[in-house]
């Protein structure tokens, strides 16, 4: 796992600023402490920072060379079936001198250009310079586990693992008009876009080709709607998906260092444990993040299932001022302003994990490949919704705050929007009423994937809201994962986004996913013989946390809630009816409904404070 970076002035013959390239490099040093790299071709310039995690050596150096001196290589990632190809290299007259798959993927390249990456099972984000044809070659993974950002400045390409590697390059930070609306809306820029003008991300699945005389060649190399439609019909459920998740685990379990879990004590990440324990791994440590609040406490289970396994249990709480410091480093890791409010957690989970463990297994991905979202429930009947309106009226929902956000949600008028904005914590009449903001944003790639939904899964809201969310929320839960992992110096990998389960969960039946309370029955029925009946009938907490009693009651919190009341973001125009100060009033007076209203104004607050303007700073002086 690594940090990468480049600069590629096309259409000139300038040559790149190694200064300019060693800056962009090295602010990503956490992603990758172990060694660092650099390579230059006159206009063209690539940059390393190694997480060593499959051969520790030295040969696992990058940038990554052919042998033929043609092709440079830098890889952010795990391709995990990558001894797999051996043979093949070998029949075709390559030799291999690592045991890293750096040098497999490479050489996959040689021999079958990008129609190799249909063969991969891993997650990636690389770049390949052709020294003879002089192009280069970008490309990232499936689902987008490992994120690629790019931006066009002054004619040139400038790309890296992370945005604040662009700043550091000198490409402006200005803030998007289209991305804090679609942040207000939805919690999150979805798609290419970014909450920058000017930076974009490569979508998952996608490559792109730049030539030295300018011309750009993007390609959708893997599509999960087409994977779906031609997935071979599965005639046991139950056993394609154990024996398909137990494969999962193995080849996430390749690594020439320490492998632990993160672990929640919830149905996915208990699963993966039971894997592991039930294909004989051992010396496995777990991490958990511990709550005085008995309503988002899984630790005690968590701890539970941990000794039954004879592994070793780690448990962290936040307290006080650790929660605030640990949210200021987030929000740096993370670039944007924080949606899942985990972000503290797990940052600080990962820091605990470090000295131990290089690599840590998470439970992404579950929920919306098997429905395991509460939310996901209305759309299965959604005329009733508007008998939740009408309750509404009567005020039955107000003291109810899982039942006050039914309500709300209940308020929308149309199928399209209910999938649009099941993700979201506040939605359109909310906005309108409490921020005085009336026009929704374009989201014209949140419109495309849900075209998409609709044509693969006609008049069925909740197989297009998964859908959806597969293209959406989640790429933003591993955007989340990979900074607060990376964070910490550690690589973070989901077993369920194994492309055999995407395209398989996505072919079934929906009896299969939405079966029971809690959905996931197909996993479930799996693992009801591995996991005990405490874990598969535990109410679901998931990664949840406090955040109106951090706002009220932490000391930290408080201090920073005076700044934010002033906050230089109300005075654009685009907030200008916010009345904030009497939205922190009725959160004061106990008003829990307002928690909702106020995080994500807060975390803009916060980011704008200490990343946008102390990062441009520091980018002025740079």
């Amino acid at each position: 796992m690594c940090g990468i970076n480049g600069i590629f002035h096309v259409r000139t013959p300038k040559e790149v600023d190694t200064r300019t390239l060693v800056k962009m490099r090295d602010v990503l040093e956490h992603r990758g402490p172990d060694d660092s790299g650099l390579f230059t071709d006159r206009n063209l310039g690539l940059g390393h920072r190694r997480l060593s995690i499959l051969d520790v050596s030295s040969a696992g150096h990058q940038p990554f060379t052919s042998e033929d001196q043609r092709y440079i290589l830098v890889f952010n990632g795990e391709i995990y079936n990558f001894t797999d190809f051996y043979p093949e290299l070998k029949s075709n007259g390559f030799s291999i001198k690592t045991h890293s798959d750096t040098e497999v993927l490479l050489k996959l390249y040689q021999l079958h250009g990008l129609k190799m990456l249909s063969k991969l099972n891993g997650m990636f984000a690389f770049a390949i310079w052709d020294k003879i044809e002089r192009t280069l070659t970008v490309v990232r993974d499936r689902m987008g586990v490992k994120p690629l950002y790019y931006s066009w400045h002054e004619g040139s390409f400038y790309f890296a693992s992370e945005q604040k590697a662009l700043f550091a390059a000198g490409v402006p930070l200005r803030i998007s008009q289209p991305g804090i609306e679609e942040y207000i809306f939805n919690r999150f820029v979805a798609g290419e876009h970014t909450l920058f003008e000017n930076v974009q991300k490569l979508l998952p699945g996608h490559s792109m080709v730049i030539a030295e005389n300018g011309q750009i060649k993007t390609e959708q190399w893997w599509n999960l709607k087409r994977e779906i439609q031609q997935q071979t019909a599965i005639s046991e459920p139950v056993e394609w998906f154990r024996e398909t998740f137990d494969s999962s685990i193995r080849l996430r379990m390749v690594s020439d260092v320490p492998v632990g879990v993160l672990l929640s004590a919830g149905l996915d990440s208990s699963s993966i444990l039971a894997s592991m324990h039930h294909q004989k791994y051992a010396d496995i440590q777990t991490y958990t993040i511990g709550f005085e609040q008995a309503e988002h406490n899984e630790a005690h289970l968590a701890e539970m299932l941990t000794k039954n396994f004879n592994y070793q249990f780690n448990k962290l709480e936040l307290r006080d001022e650790q929660v605030y410091q640990q949210l200021l480093s987030a929000t740096y890791f993370q670039d944007e302003p924080l949606m899942h409010l985990s972000e503290p957690h797990l940052l600080a989970l990962s820091k605990l994990a470090q000295p131990n463990v290089k690599v840590l297994l998470s439970g992404e991905g579950g929920d919306e490949l098997m429905g395991g979202y509460v939310r996901y429930k209305p759309l299965q009947f959604p005329s009733l919704l508007q008998a939740a309106t009408m309750l509404n009226k009567l005020d039955v929902f107000s003291k109810k705050m899982r039942y006050d956000k039914l309500a709300r949600y209940a308020s929308i008028d149309n199928p399209r929007d209910l999938v649009l904005y099941n993700g979201s914590n506040i939605f359109p009449k909310d906005i309108a009423e409490n921020f005085g903001i009336h026009r929704a944003p374009e989201n014209q790639y949140r419109h495309e994937i849900y075209r998409q939904a609709q044509e693969l899964y006609p008049n069925n809201l909740r197989r297009q809201a998964l859908y959806f969310d597969q293209h959406t929320y989640l790429c933003s839960l591993l955007d989340r994962n990979d900074r607060c992992t990376m964070g910490a110096s550690i690589e973070c990998r989901e077993p369920f986004l194994d492309q055999r389960l995407l395209a398989g969960l996505g072919s079934l039946d929906d009896k299969w996913l939405f079966t029971g309370k809690k959905g996931k029955y197909i996993l479930k029925t799996s693992m009801q013989e591995r996991l005990p009946e405490d874990i598969l009938k535990f109410r679901k907490v998931g990664l949840s946390t406090p955040w109106g009693e951090y706002l009220t009651k932490n000391q930290a919190f408080a201090d920073e809630m005076t700044s934010f009341s002033n906050s230089e973001i109300f005075k654009w125009s685009y907030f200008e009816h916010i009345k904030i100060d009497r939205m922190i009033a009725q959160l004061r007076a106990g008003d829990k409904r307002m928690v909702s209203y106020i995080v994500p104004l807060f975390m803009l607050h916060v980011w704008v404070k200490y990343y946008v303007e102390n990062f441009s700073a520091l980018a002025e002086i740079v």
